[in-house]
């Protein structure tokens, strides 16, 4: 399926949802085609666990964290501790990225199965530090505004990597 901002259907739902998967592909449209080890780079050195497969790594694991565990109230099985609450990004840089990349993917497939049959204004499990629990509309918003401001550190990264634009 080519990768598209616009929906199927106007409704609010449909919109968000083809959003969120519009930012999912373009994370992955970002890694295309990169050189084997070129994800797992560094080159901005006040970041140093900035890399591509850092990001992307970083990026299933926080829809993990707020649709399976904060929102539904799973288990966290992300890969942070207390001693490396950076961890994701590490993994990302160590691991091949199409492992990454595929990583992602069943994310996101868990994630669409989990909020199938959830309705927007449903709330989160868990809620914030003020005793508010989010709404999925607000958890899928959230996740779009973190996917495209993570897509845009991939644009430099991959930039900086090879060379390579593109929207």
């Amino acid at each position: 399926m080519p990768r598209t901002d616009t929906p199927a259907a106007w409704d609010e739902r449909t919109t968000l949802l083809t959003m969120l998967q519009y930012t999912r592909d373009t994370a992955a449209e970002k890694c295309r085609d990169l050189a084997d080890g070129r994800s797992a780079e560094a080159p901005l050195g006040t970041s140093p666990l900035m890399s591509i497969g850092g990001v992307v790594n970083h990026m299933r694991w926080v829809e993990h964290s707020w649709v399976e565990n904060r929102f539904v109230g799973g288990p966290d099985r992300g890969p942070w501790t207390d001693e490396s609450p950076d961890q994701e990004f590490v993994d990302g840089a160590t691991l091949p990225l199409a492992e990454v990349l595929a990583g992602y993917e069943e994310q996101a497939r868990v994630t669409d199965a989990i909020i199938a049959d959830l309705d927007l204004d449903d709330r989160a499990v868990t809620p914030f530090r003020t005793g508010e629990h989010p709404t999925l509309r607000w958890v899928l918003l959230h996740l779009i505004e973190e996917n495209a401001r993570h897509n845009g550190h991939l644009d430099l990264l991959r930039e900086m990597a090879d060379g390579v634009t593109g929207d």
